[in-house]
């Protein structure tokens, strides 16, 4: 007797079709084994700002100083130029609240004293020419003066020949008188008249050559008195050019100390508008790091950080070593931002969900402290937006987009322990090679 349970329990006279599901799942590995599969790199890294001033800035005190009154909070949003904290000098050097004008005021008293050597030296110059004056003139003087006894000189050496000529004829007159006195042909009374007149005219010689010689002693002594005069007027020139000289170093000294002393100034008041510490750029105030009144500053200590408020992010991932040579400038990555969920395909990155499209921009040359390389990725304009809501410093894993290739391959390279392709293609080859002829 045939039952039916028995036969709808247990199929004895079915045909079996194992093998033919055998052979649709050999068919099936068959084709998946040509699916195409992108290769890719694995990388990690963080959210950074493209431009060194979007980059989180420290807060530093330009002075050393003691804190007298905040005017932010941790987290508060500042712009550029707002006060974020009063100090107060705290150094004995600028205490004094009067500082700046006493620091004028000895600029206005230095000036001064620059102003009255200024104005002894233009009276220097007006002595100076008066003293060359008076030299002058008195020197005209005395040429003037020997000129004129020059002059009389030459009258009387003149007129001391004619006294010459004259007392030769009367010498001779004489003479022949005498002569005639002893033969007696004439009285002894003309012989007497001759004879005076032989000794007025040798007393005539004797007074023109006395006069001739205090003539020309007079000329001697404006000659010396010229030569004296030069002397004098040296010696007060001298004097008076020495007095200009030394109003002149007074002069330099007091430019030189007034320049010290504006600078000083100038110090004090740039020092005072160092007492308000203020944001150097519009963005969120965080990590502040002293807290209340009274507490003290060191100078360049850091007081906290300002995180730029317009910030163009970027990537900062780390490469091995191993996988450096496969990085290059303009090489697609996709990043999956931290708080973003995403269902990442690593072969398929077309496929995958929650990823963000970037480009390498940068590959620093030398390695980092962590035994990695540093690329910088940003934004790939042309893809999907980065999400506006990122983070500087957030965590990123980023996908290095290599070639594409089958999957038996992929499985074949990774058996044996193959790298990814490192070799460009040809097009690449030769558009490098245009590049470097150009």
């Amino acid at each position: 007797m045939k039952i039916k349970s028995f036969d709808n329990i247990y199929h004895i006279h079915r045909d079996s079709r194992v093998k033919r599901w055998f052979y649709i799942f050999i068919v099936a590995m068959v084709v998946v084994l040509f699916i195409p599969w992108t290769q890719n790199i694995q990388l990690k890294g963080n959210v950074t700002a493209l431009y060194q001033e979007q980059r989180p800035q420290q807060l530093n005190s330009p002075i050393p100083g003691r804190i007298t009154k905040w005017h932010v909070k941790n987290g508060d949003y500042v712009k550029k130029g707002d006060t974020l904290l009063q100090l107060a000098e705290i150094k004995e050097d600028y205490l004094d609240p009067k500082l700046l004008q006493r620091t004028n005021d000895q600029v206005v008293a230095k000036k001064g004293v620059r102003d009255y050597y200024q104005a002894k030296v233009g009276a220097t110059n007006i002595q100076l020419q008066a003293i060359n004056a008076a030299r002058e003139l008195k020197l005209k003087q005395l040429k003037i003066k020997i000129a004129q006894l020059n002059n009389k000189v030459a009258a009387e050496e003149a007129e001391l020949g004619a006294v010459n000529n004259e007392l030769k004829l009367s010498e001779d007159q004489y003479n022949r008188q005498k002569k005639m006195y002893d033969d007696g042909l004439v009285s002894l009374t003309q012989f007497q008249q001759r004879s005076v007149s032989y000794q007025n005219v040798l007393a005539k010689k004797t007074a023109i050559e006395n006069k001739l010689a205090q003539t020309r002693q007079e000329i001697t002594t404006i000659n010396i008195e010229q030569n004296a005069t030069i002397q004098d007027y040296m010696e007060k020139l001298s004097k008076t050019e020495g007095d200009r000289f030394s109003s002149l170093g007074q002069i330099q000294g007091s430019a030189g100390e007034i320049a010290k002393l504006e600078n000083q100034a100038a110090n004090y008041q740039a020092r005072q508008g160092l007492y308000s510490v203020v944001a150097s750029q519009d963005g969120q105030v965080v990590q502040l790091n002293k807290a209340g009144i009274g507490e003290i500053l060191k100078e360049t200590e850091s007081i906290g950080t300002i995180v730029p408020k317009q910030v163009d992010y970027a990537v900062e991932i780390y490469v091995k070593p191993v996988d450096l040579p496969l990085l290059k400038i303009g090489q697609k990555v996709m990043c999956i931002f931290d708080g973003f969920p995403a269902i990442v395909f690593s072969g398929w990155p077309n496929s995958s969900y929650g990823t963000f499209s970037g480009k390498v921009i940068a590959i620093e040359s030398n390695i980092n402290a962590n035994g990695l390389f540093k690329a910088l990725v940003i934004e790939d304009k042309g893809q999907k937006k980065w999400p506006p809501q990122i983070k500087m410093g957030a965590g990123v894993k980023g996908i290095a987009i290599l070639n594409d290739v089958p999957i038996w391959y992929e499985i074949w390279r990774n058996i044996n322990g193959f790298p990814p392709d490192y070799y460009a293609s040809k097009t690449e080859k030769s558009k490098s090679a245009d590049e470097k002829s150009k």
